[in-house]
Parts: C-alpha cells; structure tokens; sequence
C-alpha cells in the first residue's frame, strides 16, 4: 500500500517536472519552448509572404459610379504582372474598357483573360513604353475602344546599387520608363481627356514609400518616385478640378518586382528569406505582412471614383506605418 502511494506520488512528481522542463527548457539557441514555437509560427506565416497571391473577385472593391461603363476607357500600364495586373482586372470588373499596356505579351495576354473571366472588358497591347512611337500607336487604339477617362502608370524596375556604381544605361532605362513615360502618357491622354463629353479625367501613379523617405542603392528608383509626385501635382495644378490626378504610396507588395529582390538578399545577408520579409522589408512598418497586389489595385479604383473627387494632388499613403511612425 506504502510503495503503491509512492509510485502514485512519482508519477505526479514527474509529470510535474517534465511540464515545468517544457515551459522552462532552454535550446542550444538560446530560446525557450514557448518562444521557438513562436517563432516556428511566424517562419511559416513569412514562409506564405514570399509568394504572390492569387486575384479572388471576392476581394476586388466595386464601386456604384456612372462614369465606370464601357464607353470609358482605362488605360493601365505595366499590367502584365502584379500591381498593374491587379489594376487592370480591378478596372474591367467595375465596368470600364480596360487596356492593358506591358512589354511582355505573354503575362499580358494572361491578365486579358484573367480580366475576361471576370466578366470585365480588356484589350491587351503590347508596348514598349520607352518608345514614343509605341506609345502613340497604343493611344490610338486605345480611343477606337471609347471616351479616355483613366490612366494609371504603374510599370516599373527596380535595380540595385549605389550612386557612385549604378550603371548609367540603367539609370537611363529606368528614367525613360518610369517617368519620362508616365510625363508621355498624360500628356496624350490629358488631350483626349479635354475633349471629352464632360471633360473630366483622372490619372494615378504608383508611388512608394520611396516617394516620402530614401534608402540606400536605391537611388533611382527613390528619384523617379519623387519625381512622380510631382508629376501628380503638377497636373492637378493645371486641371482646374475636371483632370485629377494622385499618386499611390505603399511598402513593399507581393508582386514579382519585390519578390524576386529576396533570394538575392537572403544569400548576400546571410538570412533566410522569412528573415529577409520579416526584418528587412517589413522591419519599420507596424503590419507585418506584405499587401497583395489586388489591394493596391483596390486603391486605384477608389482614386478613379466620384468619392474620390477631393483627391486633387494627393498621395494615398498605405504602408503600414512605415513613414509615418517609429
């Protein structure tokens, strides 16, 4: 009876122990039971951020507004792959005669459908926006389609390197896309927007955070951000309220631009991918997952909208906090 007691009394003692060793257990890592299941919880849910999100209809904003018909059309560039991708399906499900404007013909072609599919209207053109003959040829396909009523520059590049290395053929690359064709873009459609039935228009840029702070090797890339804010403003200035125009700013979005900016990171940091999403990209900003490209899309449409009508010069600031507090 003494030793059946005793083995009772073992087995709780023991039990007890080994809860206690597993909340207190220490890895050869430094870190405790508690705190590596954590951690393993938030290398899987960064694991999910380094891949782009499919577009769902279910997330795409619609909005009630009379000049989102068929007659209008929206213009959007860089609409092979992510934010532009998105845009454009945004665009057509809400009604508009979308053209899609990219230098990949393939991924372009792909939006189209992927647009169609979704009950929206698009035309794919393929267009190489550092050629002003390409770009003339595309807005005037464009306005066989409709009225002109919507721009929305959004294709981009990205390289790295700092001021005294970057490469001036790239620099001139990435000026020539990333802001001489915006410039080139509103100016023809700014013309057709004039003369328009009502004479309203409005034209969107994708921004960055890197049009409100710099960062380092990124040199041209913050330049033509800057750069396209003013663009913005500067329409605005001289639209007199009928042509608006924004700009869109956020962090970093789980397209191909940034998503292919990991591995390389990783490897030349010495980190894990997670490591690279968790510390590097989203380190400064209180959210701590990437937006999905449709979510930007999303802002776009609401910059198009009647209820958006005070957006004059303005910049759409989605970036989980990463400028704005520390």
């Amino acid at each position: 009876m003494v030793w059946k007691l005793l083995c009772n009394d073992c087995v709780r003692i023991s039990a007890c122990l080994f809860i206690n060793l597993k909340a207190s257990c220490i890895f050869s890592d430094g870190k405790n039971f508690q705190t590596y299941r954590r951690s393993n919880m938030e290398e899987t849910r960064y694991l999910a951020d380094t891949k782009e999100p499919a577009i769902k209809r279910e997330e795409i904003l619609f909005l009630p507004d009379d000049n989102f018909n068929g007659n209008n059309v929206c213009i959007v560039t860089g609409a092979g792959t992510g934010i532009g991708r998105a845009t454009a399906i945004a665009a057509a499900a809400n009604n508009l005669m979308t053209v899609g404007l990219d230098i990949d013909e393939a991924e372009g072609n792909i939006t189209q459908k992927m647009a169609r599919e979704m009950g929206g209207q698009m035309i794919f053109i393929k267009t190489d926006l550092t050629r002003d003959d390409e770009i003339e040829t595309a807005i005037g396909e464009a306005t066989k389609l409709g009225s002109i009523k919507y721009l929305a520059n959004i294709a981009g590049i990205q390289h790295i390197d700092s001021v005294d290395n970057f490469p001036m053929e790239k620099y001139d690359h990435m000026q020539a896309l990333m802001l001489r064709a915006p410039f080139y873009l509103s100016k023809l459609c700014i013309a057709h927007m004039k003369k328009s039935s009502d004479g309203i228009g409005v034209i969107g840029h994708m921004a960055s955070v890197h049009a409100h702070i710099s960062t380092r090797n990124k040199a041209v890339y913050n330049i033509t951000k800057f750069g396209l804010r003013a663009l913005s403003q500067s329409i605005s200035a001289e639209g007199e309220g009928r042509i608006r125009s924004y700009t869109v700013s956020t962090g970093f979005v789980k397209t191909p631009l940034a998503l292919n900016q990991i591995p390389a990171q990783a490897e030349q940091r010495g980190i894990s991918p997670e490591e690279v999403v968790r510390d590097i990209m989203m380190g400064s900003s209180r959210m701590k997952e990437m937006m999905s490209p449709i979510e930007v899309g999303n802002l776009f449409v609401f910059g198009f909208s009647r209820f958006a009508k005070y957006l004059i010069g303005g910049d759409l600031l989605f970036d989980g906090g990463m400028v704005l507090t520390y």
